[in-house]
């Protein structure tokens, strides 16, 4: 997949906002760097290095980092960049960005907002946009004060978005009940959508990686990870192996099964176990996921194609509005989570 996305796209073309330094590029090369780390192929890491210097001017300067969540993601490969080559500009671009989401505006609860144009609102999202880059940063450069901030952030989504019955996560939460999709005594949307839990678990994943163990929210962390993972399970398709785009109602009209939903899934399930977060029967999870996504996978001459991606979605209202998203191939939500899942099934 790596491969496919080199031949096909200079790094002024990879498929997201342009020109923009945004999570739609950065979810993709985070991939990348996954998989260098395992296979340490160095066209992957000039290729990421390339990208992230045509976004970033010489002194420093990230030439377009819109006020939002999205856009701070992909900070996170300036670590890996900055340790290896020691290349000052990546360290002052990483650590404007961290100003910044020191600055950023928070609802009353302490929560993010997820982007500066939807103030109050958490969106699950936002665990993966600023959770990953936080915790490595403060693992990379003693910021303990990150550690207590992404904790906070994880259990007001634990408190706030999942639902008491099922356990899922909603997409999102208005803190101030005022959007048309918030329900009216919790503030949280009504759709259980799959990619924005896929988003959480990872980013779990990925923040116990950093977090210390013997920092005091390390176990709500485990506890909320666990969690999300069994009742998740409940919902996978027993015969294709996936998710679906709105994940518990697989046979409601309409319905498909979602591609990056399912990689980001199979991702966490094989980590919380190799890590000994979850019991080993859920081992059977992650394996029926990464065979279901190879089926459905196409080779070309022109190489990998990965069907069934839905396309960046919004908060909605309803059941129909999630299910009429555009489905494409070889979206960055998808390649960029399929490398991810790839990588840590080579673990």
């Amino acid at each position: 997949m790596c491969d496919t996305v080199i031949s096909q796209y200079t790094v002024d073309k990879l498929p997201g906002p342009p020109d923009r330094f945004n999570y739609i590029q950065g979810v993709f090369l985070l991939g990348m760097e996954r998989c260098y780390a395992v296979c340490k192929k160095e066209e992957y890491l000039d290729y990421i290095r390339s990208w992230v210097d045509y976004m970033i001017e010489e002194d420093g300067t990230i030439k377009l980092q819109q006020e939002l969540l999205d856009d701070f993601m992909p900070a996170v490969l300036l670590i890996r960049l900055y340790r290896e080559t020691g290349c000052k500009k990546y360290k002052t671009a990483l650590d404007s960005t961290i100003d910044r989401i020191r600055r950023y505006p928070k609802n009353r609860y302490g929560g993010f907002f997820h982007k500066e144009i939807t103030p109050d609102q958490m969106w699950l999202d936002g665990l993966f946009m600023a959770g990953i880059l936080l915790t490595s940063y403060a693992a990379a450069y003693d910021a303990p004060e990150f550690f207590d901030e992404m904790h906070h952030q994880a259990m007001l989504m634990r408190d706030h978005i999942r639902d008491p019955e099922t356990h899922l996560y909603y997409h999102a939460w208005d803190a101030e009940n005022t959007q048309e999709w918030a329900n009216p005594a919790t503030g949280t949307s009504s759709i259980f959508w799959g990619r924005a839990m896929g988003w959480v678990s990872v980013a779990l994943c990925e923040m116990l990686d950093c977090f210390p163990e013997s920092h005091p929210g390390r176990a709500d962390l485990l506890d909320m990870l666990k969690d999300l993972l069994e009742n998740a399970a409940k919902y996978q398709d027993s015969e294709k192996g996936l998710w679906y785009q709105v994940v518990n109602e697989p046979d409601r009209e309409g319905n498909w099964c979602e591609t990056s939903c399912s990689s980001l899934f199979a991702y966490s399930y094989h980590k919380a176990v190799r890590k000994g977060y979850i019991d080993k029967e859920y081992s059977k999870v992650a394996d029926k996921a990464f065979e279901g996504i190879k089926n459905i996978i196409r080779f070309t001459d022109e190489g990998i194609v990965i069907p069934e991606i839905s396309v960046g979605t919004n908060v909605m209202c309803t059941y129909e509005e999630y299910i009429a998203r555009p489905r494409i191939e070889n979206d960055n939500h998808g390649t960029g989570t399929f490398v991810l899942m790839c990588s840590e099934f080579a673990l």
